[in-house]
C-alpha cells in the first residue's frame, strides 16, 4: 500500500464540505447544532480537508425492492420482505414474527419458513402495513459524541444519533456496522436490511479499515499479536488483519492502519485492551472502497449507483447472489460498535 487511507476528518471539527444526498436533494452540509472547531493537534498528519471538484449530478443512490426468478414462482421468505422493506434488520423482522407481530392476510404468522408474494399479499406488524420503499444508501462522517443508534434523533440517555444528522431523509434508515459514541469516521445508513446483514457478517470479507491511535507505542510482539489474531476478554480469537501498519509517531503514541474483516462489537478497543495497549482514538476510514473523501464531519451523501453495485458484489449480493440461498444465512450480523 502506497500509504495510509486518509480519513477526510482525521480530527477536525469543521463543516462546509460537499456532500449532497442525491435521493432527497437534502444537503449533506447541514449541521446539527455543532460547531466548526480547530483540527486536533494529534490527528493523524494530512488528515485536512481534501478538495473536492463538483463533477456531474450523482445518480440516485436507490434500489427498488425486486423478488428474483425463484421468488416470483415460490414467493419472497417474510423476512426478507420485511427488511427490504426497510421495517428492520433480517434478524430482527425474524424476532418479530416468532413473538407474533407480524400478520398476512389478516391472519397472524409466526413460522419463519413463511413465503409470501408482495403486491399481492397485505402484511402488516403490529397492525400497521408495510409497503416496500425504494433502497436508499447514505455514507456519514460521524463525529465524536454521536450514537449510532437508529431510534430517533436522541436516545434515551438524551445523547444525539446519526439520524439527528440525515437532516431531509424520509426513508427509515439503519446503520450498518456501528461505531461506538467516541469513535469517529465511516457509517453507513440504510434501509435495505439484507445489505445491512451481508456487510457485517464475517462470512462475506468486507474489510474495514481504521486509523488507530494507541497508547504508548507498540514493540514487535505486541504487532505480531495483532497481525495474528488475539484472544479477547470473552475468549474468542479474532482473525489475522487484512493489514497493520504505523504512519505517524509521536514522541508517545502512534497511529496506525489496521483493516480487519470481522465486526465483533468493540473489536480494536478489544484487540488494544488484550495487549494492553488501550486505544486513545479510533477513526473508521474505509468500508470496501468506500472513503471519507470530500465529506465533513457531520455530513452526508448519497452513495452512486456505481457504489451501491461494488457493496453489493463485495458481500456476495449481486443479481445471482439475492437469491434465498444466499440470504438466507441464520448467523446473523456481527452487530460491530467499534
Amino acid at each position: 500500500m502506497a500509504g495510509p487511507r486518509k480519513p477526510s476528518s482525521g480530527g477536525g471539527r469543521s463543516g462546509g464540505g460537499r456532500g449532497k444526498s442525491a435521493h432527497s436533494g437534502a444537503s449533506g452540509r447541514r449541521k446539527a447544532g455543532q460547531q466548526r472547531q480547530a483540527p486536533s493537534d494529534d490527528a493523524p498528519r494530512g488528515a485536512g480537508r481534501p478538495k473536492s471538484k463538483r463533477g456531474p449530478k450523482r445518480d440516485r443512490g436507490t434500489m427498488p425492492f425486486a423478488p428474483n426468478e425463484r421468488e416470483e414462482r415460490e414467493g419472497v421468505r417474510l423476512q426478507k420482505f420485511m427488511a427490504g422493506a426497510g421495517v428492520a434488520s433480517r434478524r430482527k423482522a425474524e424476532e418479530l414474527i416468532v413473538e407474533g407481530a407480524v400478520s398476512v392476510n389478516g391472519r397472524t404468522v409466526t413460522e419463519l419458513g413463511t413465503r409470501i408474494f408482495p403486491g399481492r399479499d397485505r402484511v402488516t406488524v403490529h397492525g400497521r402495513p408495510i409497503t416496500p420503499e425504494d433502497k436508499v444508501y447514505y455514507l456519514l462522517n460521524k463525529p465524536d459524541a454521536v450514537v449510532c443508534a437508529a431510534a430517533g434523533s436522541v436516545d434515551e440517555r438524551g445523547r444525539p444519533t446519526v439520524l439527528s444528522l440525515m437532516h431531509g431523509v424520509s426513508e427509515r434508515l439503519y446503520p450498518v456496522g456501528r461505531l461506538d459514541y467516541r469513535s469517529r469516521g465511516l457509517v453507513l445508513l440504510t434501509n435495505d436490511g439484507e445489505l445491512a446483514q451481508a456487510l457485517t457478517h464475517p462470512r462475506h470479507g468486507v474489510v474495514k479499515t481504521y486509523h488507530v491511535k494507541f497508547q504508548g507505542k507498540l514493540d514487535k510482539d505486541q504487532e505480531e499479536a495483532l497481525r495474528q489474531g488475539v484472544v479477547l476478554d470473552d475468549g474468542a480469537r479474532t482473525a489475522p488483519v487484512t493489514e497493520l501498519f504505523a504512519f505517524r509517531e509521536t514522541d508517545v503514541n502512534v497511529w496506525y492502519q489496521i483493516g480487519i474483516r470481522e465486526g465483533l462489537n468493540r473489536q480494536i478497543r478489544r484487540m488494544g485492551e488484550a495487549i494492553d495497549r488501550p486505544v486513545l482514538k479510533l477513526i473508521r476510514v474505509a468500508i470496501g472502497d468506500l472513503t471519507l473523501d470530500g465529506i465533513e464531519e457531520g455530513e452526508f451523501r448519497a452513495l452512486t449507483a456505481t457504489e451501491v453495485g461494488q457493496l453489493l458484489a463485495a458481500s456476495k449480493l449481486g443479481p445471482e447472489g439475492r437469491s434465498g440461498k444466499s440470504g438466507g444465512s441464520r448467523g446473523g450480523p456481527h452487530n460491530s460498535n467499534q
